[in-house]
């Protein structure tokens, strides 16, 4: 059976509560002030089963003007509203706004209960009924019933339940989703029983010992037990107003606007990005960054509205904007939100979620307004291409993307892959399902692409740039495991060279100008001539008068081009002289298995100064290996 939650709407002592105790025999008036005052201040539940069998959840809200964000709170979740408007008073301020709200919370069922129809006579509830057809007229109750009936007499109310009945099997069954949700409205503790929290469970579904996290402030505790309509549980699911009950999780680390969710399922954030409608009821227009009441889920916080693309909002306009809060909220796009002026307090807003968790947005950015404009209407691709584009290099979790989407996870992973298969994103890390947009990295490849070429220009002597280098070049927000697959992309499409820990563009040629040839010749010369006697670089530079930096640069390139050896830092030699040393070193083993300092010595025929770099040399390029004070060849 499909689960369903009913809600009250309507003015002040209009008989929201009197209807619901007549129709379930529960007074959902339970605090002491409410009893003695006789108004309805905080929401009340109930539950009712239908003739049909259909078991429905019944949250009543306040009517009182100063009550209105609990009856928002109560509103979260609620699949269908009943209308109440008291016969004898008509249409009152409450009546409006309560609409209001309940158009902007995107409700779509309902119907209008004209209540306390025994204190008038005939002429006077036509009359009635005629102001609040005009009333409905271009709402969603526009067609709904009007039900004339009294609480106090019992007139009326089998009509009630009859058009209950017919509303209730119009109604869709709600959606499947893996993500499970229940924003919190009430927090209180039983002896004997503990902690317990109740809400309508607007998605997922949860069972008797999973552990749950109360988001934003991350407490985390096990369910001890669940009930619906009263009765003991052990599974709740979409659509049901459930009570859970916790082991030794404190009453005071949980409040109304908190939510609860599966550890780590959401994230909270101080800013959201929203579509907002601005009432045509409103008197004046509002302006960029305007202080208002935000409320969505159960939760009311105080924040600034942030007009993207004017200074100014006229009523009745709709826009995308940015709403930054005082404190973080935790939202799924497409949820439904009001927002209520600062002061006076009232009603000016609401629409729905665009983005629960984006970025700070500079405004009058056009990709960003016409991007956040057909999020509404645009498929999911569209919405995920979007989202993994303004994440720059750093990319998007998958998690992310399901806030950001709404969409169950086999969906949204097939939507995914279809992005992935058309090269529209690049996965970047398996592990976590980090994606980035193949815009974001081509433009990574043309930022590379111009750090090298700039390098090369300034250092056309040397071989390449060090990929350290290069990557402390790029923007910080790309990590390694993107580096590395920019370089392999790179390196597929012969754009560039990866040699060791060196990188050059494909195209780059080492060239030496005339003067740096005969540099060339002269540095070569000195260490062809000298053998295994040379002097130390420093010395050389200064001896042919050559100036150090361009010295030493062509050094380089004759160490990368195989004519000079690098034995120690500013010791260098002649590759032949080199491997002459190395043939004879190697012909010594042939009659010998151990090889002294001395023994070396001999037959390089230098002083120490030479010997042991050279000796540590042939160490180091594994063709000897040091044991005790001797060496051994080393095998293969």
């Amino acid at each position: 059976m499909k689960q369903i939650i009913l809600g009250t709407a309507g003015h002040i002592d209009h008989g929201k509560t009197s209807l619901i105790k007549a129709l379930t025999g529960t007074d959902t008036d339970r605090l002491k002030e409410e009893k003695e005052r006789g108004i309805t201040i905080e929401l009340g539940f109930a539950s009712l089963t239908l003739p049909s069998g259909q078991h429905i959840g019944i949250v009543d809200v306040p009517g009182h003007e100063k009550f209105v964000r609990n009856m928002v709170a109560g509103a979260t979740g609620i699949d269908m509203v009943v209308m109440v408007i008291a016969a004898d008073e008509g249409i009152m301020p409450q009546t409006r706004e309560h609409m209001e709200i309940c158009t902007l919370l995107s409700i779509r069922h309902g119907l209008i209960a004209l209540t306390k129809n025994d204190l008038v006579d005939e002429e006077w509830r036509e009359m009635v009924k005629e102001d609040v057809i005009h009333f409905v007229e271009g709402t969603f109750l526009e067609d709904a019933p009007i039900i004339p009936l009294s609480s106090a007499t019992g007139e009326g109310l089998p009509d009630l339940l009859k058009a209950l009945d017919e509303i209730s099997s119009k109604i869709p069954a709600h959606q499947l989703s893996g993500l499970f949700r229940l924003p919190v409205d009430r927090v209180f503790s039983m002896k004997g029983f503990g902690t317990v929290i109740t809400g309508s469970l607007v998605s997922g579904s949860i069972n008797v010992g999973d552990t749950i996290m109360v988001y934003p402030s991350g407490v985390t505790s096990k369910i001890r037990g669940i009930q619906v309509h009263n009765q003991s549980v052990e599974k709740a699911e979409s659509g049901m107003r459930t009570a859970i009950n916790f082991q030794g999780l404190d009453k005071t680390s949980v409040n109304r606007g908190d939510v609860l969710a599966l550890p780590g399922s959401l994230k909270s954030s101080y800013m959201i990005d929203i579509q907002l409608n601005f009432l045509q009821s409103n008197e004046k227009p509002m302006k960029n960054r305007t202080r208002v009441r935000f409320h969505s889920g159960t939760s009311e916080i105080m924040g600034n509205l942030i007009l993207l693309d004017r200074e100014e909002l006229m009523p009745g306009d709709s826009i995308v904007g940015q709403i930054r809060l005082d404190t973080p909220v935790t939202l799924v796009k497409d949820d439904r939100f009001v927002i209520r002026s600062y002061s006076p307090v009232r009603t000016i807003g609401g629409g729905h979620i665009l983005n629960p968790i984006p970025e700070k947005h500079k405004r009058f950015r056009e990709e960003i307004i016409t991007g956040l404009a057909g999020l509404a209407d645009s498929d999911p691709a569209d919405v995920i291409g979007f989202h993994v584009k303004q994440s720059g290099y750093a990319g998007l979790l998958f998690s992310d993307l399901k806030l950001m989407t709404n969409l169950p996870e086999k969906p949204l992973q097939n939507a995914i892959s279809t992005l992935l298969a058309g090269r529209v994103l690049v996965q970047t890390d398996k592990e976590n399902r980090v994606f980035v947009h193949r815009d974001n990295i081509d433009s990574l490849v043309a930022e590379a692409v111009q750090q090298l070429k700039s390098y090369h220009e300034k250092n056309p002597l040397k071989a390449g740039m060090s990929k350290e280098e290069l990557k402390s070049k790029l923007p910080p927000s790309m990590d390694g495991k993107l580096f590395t697959l920019l370089l392999n992309h790179m390196k597929k499409s012969d754009e560039i060279i990866l040699e060791e820990d060196m990188v050059r563009l494909f195209s780059f040629i080492v060239s030496m100008k005339i003067d740096q040839e005969d540099v060339s010749r002269r540095i070569l010369a000195v260490y062809q001539k000298n053998g295994l006697t040379p002097p130390y670089f420093k010395d050389l530079s200064e001896t042919l008068e050559i100036d150090s930096s361009t010295a030493k640069d062509v050094l380089m390139l004759l160490v990368e081009q195989g004519k000079i050896t690098k034995v120690k830092e500013d010791l260098y030699f002649s590759k032949q002289a080199i491997e002459d040393l190395k043939k004879r070193l190697v012909d010594f083993f042939q009659t010998r298995d151990e090889l002294t300092t001395t023994e070396f010595k001999e037959i390089a025929g230098v002083s120490r100064k030479y010997l042991i770099p050279l000796i540590e040399y042939f160490d180091s390029k594994n063709v000897t290996i040091r044991v005790g004070d001797s060496r051994r060849l080393r095998n293969g």
